[in-house]
């Protein structure tokens, strides 16, 4: 498959380590290069992580004290809220190198995040969404819009589970 840029994603203090595990999980499937995570609250939770995948083999869980200033010059620091003037995400085009930082489950990313990021994107829901799910939704948004070249036959039989074997051969 084609180069198609790399995604790596931020967490904001995330307190769950349940979302934290399914984010992970979110990252394996599509493709992020890293995870860094800011604040203390994940490390005091973290044995109770929810990584089923075991998705911390392959990318880097990394704790940051600052988003700001961790991009490389490739690569756009876009944030991920509910905020005054953010991008509707069907309109967002994703830059080819991105860090994703989204925000906690019960605040916001910090002024100085998103004084510094390069765009502010928002989901339009009614309401907000859990933090899983955010980025599982924003990763896909991503893939959807790329390009790919996909074997579609052989990526549904690497991916599914061992016990599996489903076909559907209507005409």
């Amino acid at each position: 498959m084609e180069n198609l840029g790399s995604a790596a994603i931020g967490l904001c203090n995330p307190k769950s380590p349940s979302n934290v595990g399914a984010v992970m999980r979110a990252a394996g499937c599509y493709g992020a290069s890293a995870i860094f995570y800011s604040g203390t609250r994940f490390e005091r939770a973290a044995k109770y992580h929810t990584d089923t995948r075991n998705v911390n083999q392959s990318i880097a869980l990394t704790p940051v004290t600052s988003f700001v200033g961790l991009t490389s010059p490739s690569q756009k620091l876009i944030c991920i809220e509910l905020a005054e003037g953010a991008t509707p995400l069907p309109e967002f085009i994703h830059p080819e190198h991105a860090l994703y930082v989204f925000g906690p489950e019960d605040s916001s990313i910090d002024q100085a995040t998103i004084d510094a990021a390069d765009a502010v994107v928002y989901i339009p829901t009614i309401g907000c969404m859990n933090l899983a799910a955010t980025v599982n939704v924003l990763l896909y948004d991503r893939m959807a819009k790329q390009n790919r070249d996909i074997n579609h036959p052989e990526l549904i039989k690497q991916s599914r589970d061992v016990n599996n074997r489903l076909v559907f051969n209507k005409p």
